[in-house]
């Protein structure tokens, strides 16, 4: 854990108290912080109080005492509206930060923390978190005591500076980025942009300024890491490349760059230098597949180049990465049914990418459907044999989803069954089940993880025994 010593002997309000919050009153606690947290979860309010901290209505704060006001990233700042905690805390003049500000502040180098470790930031809209992984991966296989958390895995206040050569490395969402002003990474990698979270900053360019601002932010001396394949991420490595800054690596995929680090049929290479150098054959990492990990290799890659300098030793880690639950995740086959795990797809373009890993798809898609629903995937519709549909959205999908066989499964265990006896009875000689919702999930589950673990238990549950995936 990291003592917010920041705040010592200050009072300070922590409101939302779920992983990343209790994580935050603990650090806060450690740090000498007189403390006052509230959420409207009863049972979070219970752990809290167990944490030895006074619990109690954010009305009923003493605003007038309070030096910050520590947000959860899932409470709205701005949009659609001022949440009443952030208009209490503007009205009395407090500040408003998140726990990466938080961590920011303890690990800046005029810090008294032993060792100064590098930090890494990985934002984006998809691949953030499969790329945050690999680059820790990377790091650790290289001899690094790599440290990987933020919005995957460890809130970034439970990480730790280990011994040897320490190094964080921190998946970084716009909504934190929102409530970290202050936080200078001295690696900032973004993988691409596209529309999301809109209901939440108001508009794409919005969206896009707030993760630009991530990569503005980054230390003096630094470095940045930008996926240029989408015509926002490509405006913002322009915008770096003529307006100074941190230096900027630009990475693409099946675009030959002058200057950079791209993929072309497969194939890494690395045109940092005088000429282009291959890296690797992708094909050999059997758990990064399709050209979107193609492009989260290729910035792990440059992100992780200017600390570990070997690039074979890079190379052979990407192709022992293990992969990670919910993204493209094999769960196993029975017979000739393969099934894959792709809960972390909360939304169109994310679930295009594994539409694109597959010709003969019987697939499970819906919940809460993002702006645009699933229209930008019409090009994809003749790779799926048979679409069963869950969740609010199912309708919405049905309509879309024209000259597609639907059916209307209304809950995941239905539609686990029916994919499975649609695929077995199939002529297809690879059928694969695929959950892929293009969806969030908080309409039947609490967070995409509970519903990628939910289709592998149902998975599990399905005769004859399930065979290991190869």
């Amino acid at each position: 854990m990291i003592a917010a010593t920041s705040f010592a002997n200050k009072d300070v309000g922590v409101f939302g108290l779920a992983r990343s919050g209790l994580a935050t009153l603990r650090s806060l606690k450690a740090g000498g912080a007189r403390i006052f947290a509230w959420d409207d979860n009863e049972a979070a309010r219970e752990e809290a109080h167990s944490e030895g901290v006074t619990v109690v209505d954010f009305h009923n704060w003493p605003w007038a005492k309070l030096s910050a006001l520590v947000l959860s990233p899932g409470v709205p700042l701005t949009h659609p509206a001022p949440h009443a905690a952030v208009k209490a805390a503007h009205a009395a003049g407090v500040e408003i930060i998140g726990d990466v500000e938080l961590f920011g502040r303890e690990i800046r180098p005029d810090r008294a923390l032993p060792g100064r470790a590098p930090v890494i930031a990985v934002t984006g809209t998809n691949g953030k978190s499969t790329t945050t992984a690999l680059i820790g991966h990377i790091l650790s296989s290289c001899g690094f005591a790599a440290e990987v958390g933020g919005n995957i895995g460890k809130p970034v206040l439970s990480l730790s500076i280990r011994n040897g050569k320490p190094v964080f490395v921190i998946e970084v969402s716009s909504y934190q980025i929102d409530l970290a002003r202050g936080f200078q990474p001295d690696m900032s990698v973004l993988t691409n942009i596209t529309p999301d979270h809109i209901d939440r900053h108001g508009s794409i360019e919005a969206y896009a300024g707030i993760k630009q601002r991530l990569l503005k932010q980054t230390a003096k001396g630094g470095h940045v890491c930008i996926g240029v394949d989408d015509p926002y991420s490509a405006a913002i490595y322009t915008s770096f490349s003529s307006n100074g800054g941190p230096d900027a690596t630009p990475v693409s995929i099946g675009k030959v760059l002058g200057r950079g680090v791209f993929v072309l049929d497969g194939m890494l290479y690395d045109a940092q230098g005088q000429r282009a150098t291959k890296v690797m054959d992708l094909s050999t990492a059997a758990h990064l597949p399709g050209a979107h990990n193609w492009q989260n290799a290729a910035l792990a890659y440059a992100a992780t180049k200017p600390l570990v300098q070997d690039a074979r030793a890079i190379a052979s880690a990407i192709a022992d990465f293990p992969g990670l639950a919910h993204r493209i995740e094999d769960v196993g086959r029975i017979g000739r049914v393969r099934f894959v795990n792709d809960s972390k797809a909360t939304n169109a373009d994310a679930a295009e990418r594994a539409l694109l890993c597959f010709p003969d798809i019987f697939w499970i898609a819906g919940g809460i459907a993002k702006e645009g629903g699933i229209e930008s995937l019409k090009p994809q519709f003749p790779r799926i044999r048979k679409a069963y549909l869950i969740g609010t959205a199912a309708k919405d999908f049905a309509q879309t989803l024209d000259g597609v066989p639907v059916e209307i499964s209304s809950t995941l265990q239905n539609a686990v069954a029916s994919a499975f006896a649609d695929a077995q009875r199939s002529q297809a000689p690879n059928p694969v089940v695929l959950l892929s919702p293009a969806c969030a999930s908080f309409d039947q589950f609490r967070d995409f993880e509970q519903r990628g673990d939910n289709f592998r238990s149902l998975v599990a549950q399905l005769s004859p025994p399930l065979e290991a995936a190869s």
